[in-house]
């Protein structure tokens, strides 16, 4: 299948890209810069221009779209030029899609669009599914929610099969090797200190498992697609301990629902995906992470697990960090 991966530059864009590529797509990339991806025809584009975007999807008449550029992080651009960018973006991309009649258009959302991080949420059921009412917090969120919609529009207006899907906190092959995180900081800090990820609930998905995903989603039969949304995330969370014995110290806006979540029980579920998809992550942290790093931090949770002081626990973990 003839594909754009638009942000093919970006974290999530390089292994999506590449990931499509390696499974025998083609795949033209669409991006600012252009980064050397393998089996990737990389386009340098500023999609925010919709003639420059229509003369694309015009040249390559793709059979398919995976939209993920836009701006990535919360809070790293002004709200309102984070809200304009992406949901700007959004439109053009999906506007030139149809116009080239794309079989198949697929957005990147984000978990955030749930608005965990406002300091009223509650969680309405454990885990966490796609049921969950959405109720941004901040700009990026909104934008995300918008991205949502917009899809939705174009599943109600056009023949072919649109879709969204939102990736967990995601990882890239070089963060699994010591590079710091979107926060500055390991992943082996980021699980010696469950503060640190729980501020976005534990979840995370590998780059190269948002790639299967995408690669599930081509390839599963319209009907099952048009118009839906999917969680895309690893198969457990990012954390050493069990969410149940973690989330009344670090995220009790989970609630009582969270004891169900011992080992290998993430907080958001992928189940529809799984159903739908036959979509199965491959990669843990378990699996990725440096051999050494993951004896360390499993050592530090035995020992933590032993005093019945919790100052004690937070000062082993500490030690960690």
């Amino acid at each position: 299948m003839r594909v754009i991966v638009t942000g093919s530059a970006g974290r999530l864009g390089r292994s999506v890209a590449a990931g499509l590529a390696a499974s025998g797509h083609q795949v033209v990339g669409a991006d600012r810069v252009a980064v050397g991806l393998p089996g990737v025809d990389e386009r340098t584009v500023d999609l925010i221009d919709a003639l420059a975007a229509q003369r694309l999807f015009a040249e390559v008449r793709p059979e398919a779209v995976v939209h993920l550029a836009g701006i990535a992080v919360p809070f790293s651009a002004p709200e309102r030029r984070i809200l304009m960018t992406n949901t700007a973006l959004v439109h053009t991309v999906l506007a030139a899609a149809a116009e080239v009649g794309a079989e198949r258009v697929l957005a990147a959302s984000s978990p955030t669009v749930l608005g965990y991080s406002s300091p009223d949420w509650r969680a309405d059921r454990v885990p966490l599914d796609e049921r969950t009412p959405p109720a941004p917090a901040n700009a990026y969120a909104l934008s995300k929610l918008v991205i949502e919609e917009t899809v939705r529009q174009f599943a109600r207006t056009e023949r072919t099969a649109y879709g969204f899907f939102r990736p967990c906190y995601v990882l890239s092959p070089e963060e699994w090797a010591g590079a710091p995180t979107q926060q500055g900081h390991t992943l082996e800090q980021r699980l010696a200190d469950p503060a640190l990820a729980a501020v976005s609930l534990f979840n995370y998905l590998d780059a190269r498992d948002a790639a299967t995903f995408v690669a599930a989603w081509l390839a599963a039969p319209a009907t099952v697609v048009d118009g839906e949304g999917f969680f895309a995330g690893a198969a457990d969370a990012l954390a050493v301990l069990p969410v149940a014995d973690l989330w009344r110290e670090y995220a009790p806006a989970l609630g009582p629902g969270a004891d169900a979540l011992g080992h290998g029980r993430p907080v958001f579920s992928i189940e529809k995906a799984e159903r739908l998809l036959d979509w199965v992550p491959e990669r843990t942290w378990r699996t990725e992470l440096d051999p050494a790093a993951v004896e360390r931090l499993l050592a530090a949770s035995v020992q933590a697990a032993r005093p019945t002081d919790r100052s004690t626990v937070r000062l082993t973990e500490s030690s960690l960090r």
